[in-house]
């Protein structure tokens, strides 16, 4: 029978046949939110147990003090033009030890935690997508958190201080031209061979493109495939994809080239090298770890994904949130700020939403990770979601201005995030694949609490263990079902709420959501076994389902660590009414889609039926947009804990602080010009436009003289702000003199308000 059972789960393809490197990167990192929704019962109240994270004492004062004096340093409109960042901020970077966040102080490090670096890495970007590149990648994936988790202590002590202060700039060096998704198709080549001084020596061949800081690295992190053919290092003949430290200086590199990421200025470009030499101790933790690249890079990857771009995402809505929304407010058409045209107020409750949303996913996947896990899957999701929610939230930003999101010049504050928004999209893994292999597959066998036993004992050849493994999984497999039948009939009841009022129906939707995905997502393995990993359009649909349940539950977790603030209230129903919705949906495809020997039928038919006329979620109902976009249409509380953590700047010149400055004097003024509209309603003034009738009103004793002098600056203010960039026809084709530096950098530097 023991017998049987391993043919069967071997012919019928029940347990998947998986690679050495997928297997490495399966057993990278850990599961934690993940597994409560793949168990079908997430445990809320343990969840919302968890500590919320907050910012140190000293972190907070490096975002207030030295993010701040860089942040002002940079002139986005002239980096654009020089494409390069001015010495100074260098310099700046280096002095305050931006370039070692991370790393810990006893190696000349600040020591900060996933929290902090993500906070600055999102302020920076606010300012200029450059200088958050810059400072980004030396403390993301790379050279440094190598060297911290796995360098030998000679490699630390040597190297870390040194990448601290910025004497090395790193870079790391992964894609090729056919490894890019597919990272483990390397065909960088290298190989042990015995040095002149006795000790085993690396020859390397390699060409790499895509790599951000390459023109402008000092040291390049680099993955290859290693073979050792007189095993001089004791790991075999092929020891595998391996990670080593190469000096760019090394001769053989050929290093400075630059690529063109879509016009956004930072410095990212391909490298290669023909017969590099560097003996073996350059490979990263020595010798003994050959062939331990994979594994390296999987785990660094597993927590360093949630990090970096959410970061990026969450603060540019947040930098969306606050453009878009002052700009509705102060922008009239028809008598009335734009912000409360009924098309344009959605537009801007889904922003304001979504920026809440995001902003909770990356605040609870960085407290996670700074408790230690390394959540593979969970960090996949918020890279997955906030680049793809960052897309429809500038896309919304975009159309609320319209023509002033277009003109480019020193004034337009939202071209460069909508120009940079597939870069996210596109690096440490790309969305497409992200969604369709990564999210579901690698969580149904890492994440599911019976299929990775399964799996093991098959290898083993353990039919003892995978009996107990598949009776783990039928009983996993008919709890979830009744569970999710009960909870369906109940409408969310029967799954209960950790907490009351206006969120626990939220809270009793989840549990619906997590009986009913991990039902389905059984039922789909076992109809479908090592075929899954091949339906991309159904593991993205189960992704989907991952994603929503994951993005809904941070929002309820922000809600509730923040002491449920009642004006962010509008913000939370908003989104997780959109999450479920997304569930929604998602369920549905996965209904009219799913091969069911035989019952297909019954799903796309009856199944797909009862689901719409039992919906988990529906749309955001329109009574949600108004008290949603006021968020960002007045000024506030509400409004700046939105939006916090973006850089604004000091001065009249700049574009942003004027845009805030008639924020202000909008909202001060409202009120004023109301009373001036009834005055002209009531005939006690001429049936005009408010805006022409303040000397009226003033004569008229409407306004006294203090609340016209306001609303006269109100009025200039927004004069001011609504204006875009022009340029002469030299300056527009770059003819300018040289006297003045050329082109539109030239235009800017000669336009007082422009700079």
């Amino acid at each position: 029978m023991t017998s049987w059972l391993l043919a069967q789960a071997r012919r019928r393809g029940l347990v998947p046949r998986i690679s050495d490197t997928e297997r490495q990167a399966l057993t990278a990192g850990t599961v934690w939110l993940d597994g409560a929704f793949f168990a079908g019962r997430p445990g809320f109240r343990r969840l919302l147990a968890e500590p919320w994270p907050e910012l140190a004492p000293a972190e907070r004062a490096f975002l207030d003090g030295p993010v701040e004096e860089v942040c002002a340093l940079v002139d986005e409109w002239e980096v654009q033009q020089t494409r390069r960042l001015p010495e100074a901020v260098w310099e700046l970077l280096r002095e305050r030890r931006f370039f070692g966040l991370g790393i810990p102080e006893e190696h000349g490090g600040l020591g900060f935690s996933a929290l902090a670096a993500s906070a600055i890495f999102g302020k920076l970007a606010t300012r200029s997508p450059t200088l958050s590149a810059v400072v980004l990648i030396p403390n993301s994936v790379g050279p440094g958190e190598l060297l911290l988790h796995y360098g030998t202590q000679e490699q630390q002590q040597t190297l870390l201080p040194r990448l601290a202060r910025g004497d090395e700039i790193p870079c790391f060096a992964l894609t090729e031209s056919q490894a890019g998704s597919d990272a483990a198709a390397l065909s960088s080549r290298g190989e042990v061979y015995p040095g002149e001084d006795g000790t085993p020596w690396l020859r390397l061949d390699f060409d790499k493109r895509y790599i951000t800081l390459a023109p402008v690295a000092t040291l390049v992190g680099l993955a290859f495939r290693l073979r050792d053919p007189e095993e001089l290092l004791g790991k075999g003949p092929e020891p595998g994809i391996t990670c080593a430290l190469v000096p760019a200086a090394t001769p053989g590199v050929r290093i400075g080239r630059f690529h063109d990421p879509l016009g956004i200025p930072f410095p990212n470009g391909p490298l290669s090298g023909r017969d590099v030499r560097v003996p073996a101790s350059a490979i990263i933790g020595g010798p003994r770890r050959a062939g331990d690249g994979w594994r390296m890079l999987m785990e660094a990857l597993s927590g360093g994904r949630g990090i970096s771009l959410p970061a990026q995402s969450a603060a540019g809505a947040k930098h969306v949130a606050r453009v878009a929304g002052a700009y509705a407010a102060v922008r009239h058409q028809f008598g009335t700020p734009i912000g409360r045209i009924e098309g344009v107020e959605a537009r801007l409750a889904r922003i304001a939403a979504l920026t809440y949303l995001m902003e909770a996913t990356r605040v609870l996947v960085c407290g996670g990770i700074d408790r230690g896990a390394r959540p593979a899957v969970v960090s996949a999701v918020a890279k997955l979601a906030t680049t793809e929610l960052a897309r429809e939230v500038v896309s919304d930003g975009m159309d609320v201005m319209a023509g002033a999101a277009i003109c480019r010049g020193p004034r337009n504050l939202m071209a460069q995030a909508w120009t940079g928004l597939p870069i996210g999209v596109t690096v440490e893994g790309a969305n497409i694949l992200t969604r369709t292999l990564i999210v579901f597959g690698q969580g149904m066998v890492r994440s599911h609490p019976h299929v990775l036993p399964a799996l093991a004992a098959v290898e083993r050849g353990d039919a003892t263990g995978l009996r107990r493994a598949l009776f783990g999984f039928t009983g996993h497999l008919l709890g979830n079902g009744v569970r999710a039948a009960v909870a369906g009939l109940t409408r969310g009841w029967s799954a209960g709420s950790p907490v009351s009022g206006p969120t626990a129906r939220y809270f009793r939707r989840l549990g619906w959501a997590a009986a009913r995905f991990a039902f389905w997502a059984d039922v789909a393995f076992l109809a479908l076994g090592s075929r899954l990993k091949n339906r991309g359009r159904l593991s993205g649909r189960f992704a989907d389902l991952l994603t929503w349940q994951l993005l809904a539950f941070a929002t309820l977790r922000r809600w509730e660590a923040e002491g449920r603030r009642a004006a962010d209230l509008p913000l939370v129903a908003w989104a997780v009414e959109h999450a479920l919705h997304r569930i929604q949906e998602a369920f549905e495809g996965i209904l009219a889609n799913l091969p069911l020997p035989g019952l297909s039928w019954l799903l796309r038919g009856p199944g797909l039926a009862w689901a719409r006329l039992n919906p988990m979620g529906r749309p955001p109902g329109d009574h949600l947009d108004p008290p949603a976009a006021s968020v960002v249409l007045l000024p506030g509380e509400a409004r700046e804990r939105l939006v916090a953590g973006t850089f604004v700047p000091a001065g009249e010149e700049e574009t942003l602080a004027r845009l805030e400055c008639a924020f202000r004097l909008a909202a001060e003024a409202a009120p004023l010009l109301a009373s001036v509209r009834e005055a002209s309603r009531a005939g006690t003034l001429p049936r005009e436009r408010p805006e022409a009738l303040v000397d009226a009103a003033l004569e008229a004793g409407v306004l006294a003289a203090a609340e016209a002098a306001l609303v006269r600056q109100a009025l200039a203010a927004q004069e001011e702000v609504i204006q875009v960039d022009d340029f002469s026809r030299q300056e527009y084709l770059g003819e300018a003199s040289a006297a003045t530096g050329g082109g539109l950098a030239a235009a800017a530097s000669q336009d007082p308000v422009a700079s």
